[in-house]
């Protein structure tokens, strides 16, 4: 399966609880901090809901 490599670059401030929950589930905690995932449908959907706040790229 694909990996993925998700990068918050927008700040979680003011943000939805749920948008918060959707970082926080992915691993990412703060600004400009780099997680690796499998590409399965859920990370994708998770990915999708916070798009606005992280740059995902493709390995």
């Amino acid at each position: 399966m694909a990996k993925i490599r998700v990068t918050q670059v927008r700040s979680r401030i003011g943000r939805p609880e749920r948008q918060k929950r959707t970082l926080a589930a992915l691993g990412l905690k703060k600004m400009n901090q780099t997680v690796e995932h499998e590409a399965t449908p859920q990370i994708l959907g998770m990915v999708d809901a916070v798009s606005h706040l992280v740059r995902v790229e493709e390995i």
